[in-house]
């Protein structure tokens, strides 16, 4: 682990991966040269079956990201990054676009030993300006996340956030934006091997309503992982994601709501490198 913070969007993120990432679409990642992901939607009776076809290629510090949506909207969607890192800081610089609307955003994101900057802007005539920045170390760190509105003359989001790491690895964060506020924890249990726990509490100034989630990870073996959430409003979501070939994902996820008259299904395949 490096000395320095990272940016604003990863305060809380190990918790919310562990309590939302891959129940319903997916976002892993890999090392290999090229990569094919097809992802399925929500699957529920009479609606709309979807398939995101995903393509991953990098070619030295140059990564080019390409979704494609299979369904009665085409809508493709095209990242560019461009990295360059040093010993004590790293920049990277992200231009997404998507097409048939032509519409984008420029985003440039710098991490230094004790800070870390990302600051975007749409590519349109009236855009939206965001700026976001953390200060602190790998232990401590707080940070806030803006945006303006320059059609409006607003500012459209204003966030907070800050992140506490002990040295048990217990990860503690609390969030702080327009719909209220939230705090987060994960941790790795040590006397259970290869599980994992994350729990997060929010508050909704809209509806004046708190959820509280909660969520386990376990790695049955190396090639197996189960992950279940449950929350306060009675409902209840699980997966199991297999490695049926190196670098290739099979993840199919259920939901259950006591307040819905029908449950939820979905599938994910991953296919990594594969000639």
């Amino acid at each position: 682990m490096g000395k320095g913070p990272r940016l604003y969007s990863d305060i809380g993120k190990q918790a919310r991966d562990l309590l939302y990432k891959d129940y319903q679409t997916s976002s892993v990642t890999s090392d290999s040269a090229t990569t094919w992901t097809f992802t399925s939607a929500k699957l529920k009776t009479r609606s709309l079956f979807q398939v995101d076809v995903n393509t991953q290629q990098t070619i030295e510090n140059i990564t080019t990201v390409s979704k494609k949506t299979l369904s009665l909207i085409y809508n493709p969607f095209t990242t560019i990054t461009c990295e360059a890192a040093a010993a004590s800081w790293k920049k990277a610089l992200i231009l997404n676009f998507r097409v048939p609307d032509r519409s984008g955003k420029l985003e440039l994101q710098y991490l230094h030993e004790y800070s870390g900057i990302s600051t975007s802007i749409e590519l349109a005539a009236n855009p939206i300006v965001n700026f976001s920045g953390v200060v602190g170390t790998n232990v401590l760190s707080l940070g806030t996340d803006v945006s303006f509105d320059t059609k409006l003359g607003t500012f459209s989001k204003c966030s907070a956030g800050l992140s506490y790491t002990n040295d048990d690895g217990i990860v503690t964060s609390c969030n702080l934006n327009d719909k209220g506020p939230s705090i987060s924890y994960y941790s790795t249990l040590k006397h259970m091997q290869n599980t994992d726990v994350g729990l997060e509490v929010a508050r909704s100034f809209s509806n004046n309503e708190t959820t509280i989630t909660a969520g386990t990870k376990i790695k049955l073996d190396e090639r197996t992982t189960v992950k279940a959430r449950w929350n306060n409003f009675g409902k209840a979501t699980a997966l199991l994601q297999h490695e049926w070939h190196p670098n290739s994902l099979f993840t199919l996820w259920g939901e259950i709501d006591t307040k819905a008259t029908r449950p939820k299904c979905g599938w994910t395949v991953s296919l990594f490198g594969i000639p």
